[in-house]
């Protein structure tokens, strides 16, 4: 489950990355809305919503690249709180239906406060993707899986998107509680870095989701077509340690 920024470095590339995604199996891509203050994410993800907002990306834009590749896999695009009721919930389901995504990730929005948000997308047979952490109480997790659409973003650690040298050494503990817990599937993310490591994931979860390593070879590609390259090579080759 790659994870694409929306925009970055321009929509051209990003549109060549989400095809280089489908080429190379994607199950499902994660699409980044870029937003000028995302607290989950780390520098490499930051940079690169600061680069495509500089560039002009916007909601509308990042979704044109959701319509150009959702007839091929399904997308979910990760979008900040602020922009979302900004939009209006309505008006963002709308266009995301619109778009062709099958829900979406709102990694600030508290459960608690889901409702609304959650009421819109589902009128527009959207799903609200929820986030469970390591540091998540344990009835809390709870309410939070039994009401889960598409799947449960596990996070890894609770520290913002980056690579990571290892596997988290509990994270097997609390994919397991999760699976347990929903009648979702559950995808882990934050962190993952190798094949080797997506494969380890994978053995646990039924979905690994990988962002920053994907992001920073867009980040040192000199063009959209040597970007799609490179990611479509790393992801044949994780596709090949998730199969051994």
């Amino acid at each position: 489950m790659p994870y694409l920024m929306g925009g970055f470095p321009d929509e051209v590339t990003a549109m060549a990355v989400a095809s280089a995604y489908a080429d190379a199996g994607a199950d499902l891509i994660e699409l980044g809305i870029p937003f000028s203050d995302p607290l989950a994410d780390g520098p490499v993800i930051h940079a690169a919503a600061t680069r495509a907002l500089a560039s002009g990306t916007d909601l509308e834009g990042t979704l044109r690249t959701c319509a150009a590749v959702a007839e091929r896999v399904p997308v979910v695009p990760m979008c900040y709180a602020n922009m979302v009721l900004a939009h209006g919930p309505e008006r963002y389901a709308r266009g995301l239906a619109e778009a062709g995504a099958a829900g979406t990730i709102v990694p600030d929005l508290p459960h608690e406060e889901a409702d609304g948000v959650a009421r819109e997308l589902a009128a527009a047979g959207l799903a609200l993707v929820p986030l469970v952490a390591p540091t998540t109480p344990p009835e809390r997790r709870r309410e939070i899986c039994a009401r889960a659409q598409g799947f449960v973003y596990v996070v890894s650690d609770t520290r913002t998107t980056g690579e990571r040298e290892d596997v988290p050494a509990r994270l097997r503990d609390l994919v397991t509680v999760v699976r347990d817990d929903a009648d979702v599937p559950a995808a882990v993310g934050f962190g993952i870095t190798t094949p080797e490591q997506a494969a380890a994931v994978g053995e646990m979860a039924d979905g690994v989701i990988i962002g920053s390593r994907l992001v920073r070879a867009v980040a040192e590609a000199p063009d959209a077509e040597s970007a799609a390259a490179s990611v479509r090579e790393f992801l044949g080759t994780t596709r090949q340690a998730l199969a051994a």
